[in-house]
Parts: structure tokens; C-alpha cells; sequence
């Protein structure tokens, strides 16, 4: 006879629905408490995943709205609002038959999830293309002209290219050339631009714990370039360094 260890590092590898079945088919006849409970926690674990699946039918309905486009790409960035560090832009082609689960707004999603779903994205998207600009450029023509520059890089960078543009909010005014669906909160609605959303949250983390390295004092690793209560006091404390934008800390040092 099994033990329930063993019987629970089977649950625990369960992911999929089948295999979640084939486990409760398994294991519904015995009778100890401790398996009764395991079966139950199957059960509700296919209940979790079959919302799931109705929640991310939701996601893809603008991909499906306008799927008789083309290729769809959704775009999203981040770092618009920090005092350091560049901002970037991601975009996103998803297999239109191959909806992926628990794609959300990244902000939604804790670290942990948005790198296994960046590694799933990465795997199963048609194509990703990420675009950033630096806090020179951002000095140098703005913030919001700055993130449209990213958008821009991070389309450009896409192969194969997309028929249409998916985007939070905004229209992106160099790229004309596509028809560009502005989605108020897209980041929660669309999978692609929630999609784009998480690559473009990962990637900008990732550079900015790489900072934190270079600029100790600031902290980026745990605040991003954001302003901090501690980051404004490191500001005040040893004034601005390399990767902070002239433009945003003004009113800091």
C-alpha cells in the first residue's frame, strides 16, 4: 500500500485537469483520512482550474473581437512613474489557439508568478520583442514621449510583424501604420497586453535588482527606481546618481 506521502507528491506533481481526474480516479476508493482529504483537495484544485479557464476566456476577448485582423500585439510598458532607471516596453504575439492560464495585469501577480509566466510566455508566444529608453532620452523629450519611443522599439522588434496593435490606453503616434485598439485597463483585460505587461515587468526588475548592485545607497533591488520613502532619503542623503532622471527628483535634493 502507498503511503500518504507518496500519495501526496503525486497531487502535488498533478497540474492538468486529466491528471487531476486520473488522480481522484485513483486514489476515491481508499479509505484512509488522510487520502479522503487529498482527494477532496483534487477536487477543489479542478473547481480552481475550471475558473480559471472561464477567467482567461474572458482575457482573450478582444483577441478574439479582432482576430479576423491577423496576428494581434499586445503592448504594454513600465516604469513611467519612477525617479530612476530607464522605462520599458514590451509586445507580445499569442497563439490565438493556445490560450495560456493565469495571465493577468503583473501587477496583480507576485514576483514569483510573473517569472514563471515570463518563462511561459517566452516558450509559447509567436514572437516577443522588449524596448526600453534610457533616463537620458527620457530628460531629453519627456516621459510620455519617451514610452512611446519604447513601444515603438519593442513592435519594430517583433518577427514576424503584427497586422494590429492591442494597447493599454494609449495610441502610439509612430506607429500609424497599424491599427492600434487603445483598451482602457488593458493590462487586466487583454491577455496579450497582460502578456506584454509581465514580460516588461520582468525584464525592467531584473536590470534594476542589476543596478541595485552598482548604486547600493538606493535600494533599487526593492524599490524599482520608485520614490521610496527610503529611496527619497538616500536621494536627499547622496544626491542622485547615474540612472536617475534630472527631470523627476527635483523636488527631492
Amino acid at each position: 500500500m502507498q503511503s500518504l506521502s507518496d500519495i501526496k507528491g503525486i497531487l502535488v506533481s498533478s497540474q492538468t485537469e486529466d491528471e487531476l481526474r486520473t488522480f481522484i480516479d485513483t486514489y476515491r476508493s481508499d479509505e484512509r483520512t488522510g487520502v479522503i482529504k487529498l482527494v477532496e483537495s483534487a477536487n477543489k484544485k479542478i473547481d480552481a482550474l475550471e475558473k480559471e479557464k472561464k477567467r482567461t476566456y474572458e482575457m482573450y476577448r478582444y483577441e478574439r473581437e479582432y482576430g479576423n485582423l491577423g496576428l494581434l500585439c499586445g503592448i504594454d510598458e513600465v516604469g513611467r512613474g519612477p525617479l530612476a532607471g530607464p522605462v520599458y516596453a514590451a509586445a507580445v504575439i499569442l497563439k490565438p489557439d493556445c490560450p495560456l492560464l493565469y495571465l493577468n495585469d503583473s501587477k496583480k501577480l507576485s514576483e514569483k508568478k510573473r517569472e514563471e509566466l515570463y518563462d511561459v510566455i517566452m516558450k509559447e508566444a509567436v514572437s516577443v520583442s522588449v524596448g526600453f529608453s534610457t533616463c537620458e532620452r527620457i530628460d531629453e523629450i519627456n516621459i510620455l514621449n519617451a514610452t512611446y519611443e519604447a513601444m515603438t522599439k519593442a513592435v519594430n522588434g517583433l518577427d514576424p510583424k503584427p497586422n494590429a496593435l492591442l494597447i493599454d490606453a494609449v495610441h502610439i503616434p509612430q506607429l500609424e501604420m497599424y491599427k492600434q485598439v487603445s483598451i482602457i485597463k488593458g493590462d487586466a483585460k487583454s491577455a496579450s497586453i497582460a502578456a506584454a505587461s509581465i514580460v516588461a515587468k520582468v525584464t525592467r526588475d531584473r536590470l534594476m535588482k542589476e543596478l541595485a548592485l552598482q548604486y547600493p545607497e538606493y535600494g533599487f533591488d526593492s524599490n524599482k527606481g520608485y520614490g521610496s520613502e527610503a529611496h527619497i532619503a538616500a536621494l536627499k542623503k547622496y544626491g542622485p546618481c547615474k540612472i536617475h532622471r534630472r527631470s523627476f527628483i527635483g523636488n527631492f535634493v
